[in-house]
């Protein structure tokens, strides 16, 4: 790729194959009524990611420019017709769906403008407000004990806005260093994820055999799930904040039921929503109540996606996420 686009052309990458990513020169975007355009600084690297990196029979592949890159923000450059409130040069976390490029569009109701205190910082949106909704359906209080299970990018920030509201956090992930993380986001207890058995009887240990009033399951796989399930005790609520993509699930229905539990799935479809998160995610970052930099493991430029992408599923030491830096080199190399 050379250093230099065509004017009117910007870098994107394309999921060519399973396992198999190229950037292309394809045309910068043009914002319809509504819309704004995006140059953006930056794109998180997610899990849900993952599955169609690895090949899924749905999936259409050659894929769109840019996509499953939904963790954009950067600096609004054009604003199509009837965009108000909104100008050009605005510093904004956007979802939208096209964001490993240069360029996005996004309805203009569907990006918030970053405080000057973000300045410099990269602000990937839309999993922070993800987890600031997960945590408001997952109706946390002060004095209950909360385990989370997996603690990656999702299970940090949930163990951080839990543990501020009182709850008792027991984290429960595979690595210690996730673990240490889990340590320094409030949580009181830690389990290493070892035997099934051994770990519900440890949390059985703690909680006097009542078990958790919520169980939020962060995985997205099956075994994760089963084990929400046996950590939730009578009346509480298993909350699904796990990307489960790959396929069908079983669920221990008798313990369901027997224990009387609210199963909550935590992902918002609602736009409205979705914004009322990612607004209180901007607020509680800018304010200083939450820092998120810890989370920021590993950075890739574009034409190292397919790099980013393999960290983000064999987790190389210290990584917690990954951001794709647009402005990065080709050469850069991940830190």
């Amino acid at each position: 790729m050379e250093d230099q686009m065509v004017a009117g052309m910007m870098r994107a990458a394309v999921l060519d194959a399973p396992g198999a990513m190229r950037v292309d020169g394809v045309a910068v975007p043009e914002p319809g009524a509504g819309e704004i355009r995006l140059r953006l600084e930056g794109c998180g690297v997610c899990a849900s990611n993952l599955e169609p990196w690895a090949g899924l029979p749905w999936v259409t592949y050659p894929g769109e420019a840019g996509g499953l890159g939904h963790e954009g923000w950067g600096r609004i450059d054009a604003l199509g017709a009837g965009v108000e409130g909104l100008s050009v040069g605005d510093r904004v976390a956007a979802l939208s769906y096209r964001s490993f490029a240069e360029y996005d569009l996004a309805k203009a109701d569907m990006v918030a403008r970053l405080p000057a205190a973000l300045d410099g910082q990269p602000f990937p949106g839309e999993p922070l407000g993800c987890a600031f909704n997960i945590f408001r359906r997952s109706d946390i209080r002060a004095g209950q004990t909360v385990a989370i299970v997996g603690i990656g990018f999702l299970g940090a920030v949930l163990t951080r806005l839990a543990s501020d509201a009182g709850a008792r956090v027991i984290a429960i992930s595979r690595r210690q260093e996730s673990l240490d993380l889990a340590t320094h986001y409030g949580a009181a207890e830690t389990i290493p994820v070892h035997d099934h058995w051994q770990i519900i009887e440890q949390v059985k240990a703690l909680t006097g055999a009542a078990m958790c009033e919520r169980v939020i399951e962060a995985v997205g796989k099956q075994w994760p799930l089963d084990l929400a399930t046996a950590l939730i005790g009578f009346g509480g609520k298993l909350v699904i904040a796990g990307y489960h993509q790959d396929g069908p699930r079983q669920v221990n229905m008798q313990d369901w039921n027997w224990k009387g539990i609210d199963v909550v799935n935590a992902h918002e479809r609602d736009p409205a929503v979705q914004m009322r998160g990612l607004h209180e995610a901007i607020d509680a970052v800018a304010s200083g109540r939450f820092d998120p930099a810890p989370l920021y493991t590993h950075h890739y430029p574009l034409e190292r996606l397919g790099d980013a992408l393999d960290a983000t599923r064999d987790k190389p030491g210290g990584f917690v996420k990954a951001l794709v830096d647009m402005t990065s080199s080709p050469a850069g190399t991940a830190s």
